[in-house]
């Protein structure tokens, strides 16, 4: 498909991402792609990407998996490990790393139903208790009065674009398309004619016949 289908002009992609995902790098791709066509990012919960695009309030979402919905298509991207949130001046302050059986005796949080992090950081801060996260999600809530160390034997996170499988838009199928590195000149970009070979030129080899005498 040609790149000027893809970038009519007042169009605009909407995708979600969860806390913790940096969809920059894509963005920053797709605005020199397609510079005529808006990309509109949206912070959702887990829980709100999918319901999101399974209404198709938004094109796509970079979410985590499991995905228990056979509507939804999804192409896993990256994995990332576990850390164990706690207020300041707990006892793994002096750990470089911990095990999921150092946590044995404390009160771990869970999070809840609506997939959002918010009110765990809020809890752990004022001590209630202690939460293994994703790393990035550590990370995005980092502030003073907590501190996160690695889980040696977590369960780890993977992330995901998520799409509703009946959503064959253009639009979508370039966003996955960069999403898997695929270049401007690939499958699904813009294709350069294929190069013509040239026929080798043709070796005219002289005359070597006795010339008529007369």
């Amino acid at each position: 498909m040609a790149q000027s289908d893809l970038s009519a002009a007042g169009a605009t992609l909407t995708v979600a991402f969860v806390v913790g995902v940096t969809p920059g790098k894509w963005a920053r791709t797709w605005s020199e792609r397609m510079p005529q066509t808006a990309l509109e990012l949206r912070l959702c919960s887990p829980s709100e990407a999918l319901v999101a695009v399974s209404e198709g309030s938004v094109d796509a979402a970079l979410t985590r998996l499991p995905i228990d919905d056979e509507h939804l298509s999804r192409i896993p991207l990256y994995s990332e490990l576990s850390v164990v949130v706690a207020p300041k001046e707990h006892a793994i302050d002096a750990l470089d790393s911990v095990t999921l059986a150092d946590l044995v005796d404390e009160t771990v949080l869970q999070m809840g139903s609506d997939g959002s992090w918010v009110s765990i950081i809020e809890l752990i801060a004022t001590g209630a208790g202690v939460a293994v996260m994703p790393q990035s999600v550590a990370r995005a809530f980092s502030r003073r009065d907590i501190i996160a160390r690695p889980v040696s034997d977590g369960p780890t996170s993977r992330i995901a674009l998520v799409w509703l499988a009946t959503n064959n838009s253009a639009l979508v199928e370039e966003f996955i398309g960069i999403v898997r590195g695929r270049t401007a000149n690939s499958s699904r970009g813009v294709q350069a004619p294929p190069e013509k070979k040239s026929k080798p030129a043709t070796k005219r080899t002289p005359d070597r016949r006795p010339s008529r005498r007369r």
